[in-house]
């Protein structure tokens, strides 16, 4: 049985891993599975640090119990964010020990009563307030709408510990490592950037303040409510923060497409064999239809280039391709560079709605946009070719 890990002597992870959910928030795939990380502080005082979805209750108050023995209670539950994920076995712990101290801000006791129907108890921290365990000191920042408006992070100030909430936080369970140094980091950077650009990617401002506000603190760990703890390269988790909510990029092209019958895939072939004959080597090819939107977004949010194309449907973009460009309007993708083309039979739709698209997001195209009737051929093959090094020649500009 995989039990609580000691962070510290005092700390302990009692977080529960997850295998079975096929979709968080039913919504993204968890191809890997995903980690909900609570966080328990035994001291003169006992302190639990959020909770874990409702499904996994028993296996999670047996490592709590585990660990403190049945004289002892817990007397705070800090509860950094509100998503049920996260607070799901409230009631539970409120009945087990009902003179626990819930501690929030206004915000969280509003969702407290609405979800939970739970009024007592409460215990309001603001900015800079502090509770005193015993040995260990728990500060506390308020964070809000990263990514939910009653987020905030509590500060361990003698282990100098971040638990961060969801911020810093990743898809995938955790498959035996716990920590930073003991995982796949390769897999977990790429799961973070996923669940940033899903999850937190349009709060990158309100990330960027949070950033700012916990920039004068010494941390040596990072406890987050998903994925791995980061007990060292904190510097590297926390730029990739930053570069992520300032929507920075690296060179590389990310091309997607929308197709019936396969026209508009071959253009898709043309853009990317060109661009690596210009010297690309980060090129991500993707069929709308095929791979989940989540996975694009994540290597949109990786590199600096975009080439969408999508065939005409009924007069509009192909729907998978209309799907993705709600969600880039909804998140606000920012500093990229647009490329269009696609196909049309009868009718148009897609390219012209694709340009639409590129003005209601306020992103560069490098060319007029490719179209093609029915199949590509001659010019267009040619535009396709031209578009690929033009947008070679905007990626190297701005590197």
């Amino acid at each position: 049985m995989f039990n609580s890990v000691s962070i510290t002597d005092q700390i302990y992870w009692v977080g529960i891993n997850d295998r079975r959910t096929a979709l968080f928030e039913n919504l993204w795939p968890l191809d890997h599975g995903v980690a909900y990380n609570s966080y328990l502080i035994v001291d003169e005082k006992i302190a639990l640090v959020d909770t874990v979805d409702g499904g996994q209750t028993s296996e999670y108050l047996g490592k709590i119990k585990q660990i403190i023995g049945p004289d002892r209670k817990v007397d705070y539950l800090i509860v950094n964010h509100m998503e049920p994920d996260h607070s799901g076995t409230m009631q539970s712990i409120v009945e087990l020990y009902p003179d626990i101290k819930i501690v929030g801000n206004p915000k969280t006791f509003d969702m407290i009563q609405n979800f939970y129907g739970i009024t007592e108890n409460h215990y309001a921290v603001k900015e800079g307030d502090i509770i005193d365990l015993g040995t260990h000191k728990l500060k506390f920042y308020m964070t809000p709408m990263v990514h939910w408006p009653e987020t905030m992070m509590a500060y361990e100030e003698t282990n100098q510990i971040l638990f961060s909430g969801d911020a810093f936080g990743s898809f995938g369970a955790l498959d035996g490592g716990i920590f930073n140094d003991e995982v796949d980091m390769h897999f977990f950077e790429d799961e973070m950037r996923r669940y940033y650009s899903n999850i937190v990617g349009k709060y990158g401002a309100t990330v960027q303040s949070a950033l700012k506000k916990l920039g004068s603190l010494e941390i040596k760990t990072i406890c987050a409510t998903h994925g791995p703890i980061w007990r060292n390269d904190i510097s590297t988790v926390v730029s990739l923060y930053d570069k992520w909510s300032k929507y920075e990029a690296e060179e590389g092209v990310v091309i997607v497409y929308g197709t019936m019958y396969g026209n508009t895939g071959k253009m898709a072939e043309t853009i990317g064999r060109t661009l690596s004959e210009e010297g690309i080597k980060n090129i991500k090819i993707y069929d709308a239809s095929k791979t989940h939107a989540s996975f694009i977004l994540r290597d949109i949010w990786k590199y600096k280039g975009l080439i969408i194309g999508s065939c005409a449907y009924n007069t509009a973009m192909f729907p998978p391709v209309q799907s993705l460009t709600d969600k880039l309007l909804h998140v606000g993708l920012k500093n990229r560079i647009l490329g269009i083309f696609g196909t049309y039979s009868w009718n148009g739709g897609g390219v012209s709605n694709l340009m639409k698209f590129a003005e209601a997001i306020k992103l560069p195209v490098v060319t007029e946009p490719v179209e093609a009737k029915c199949a590509a051929c001659g010019n267009d093959i040619e535009g396709c070719m031209a578009m690929a090094k033009e947008m070679v020649k905007k990626l190297r500009e701005q590197a």
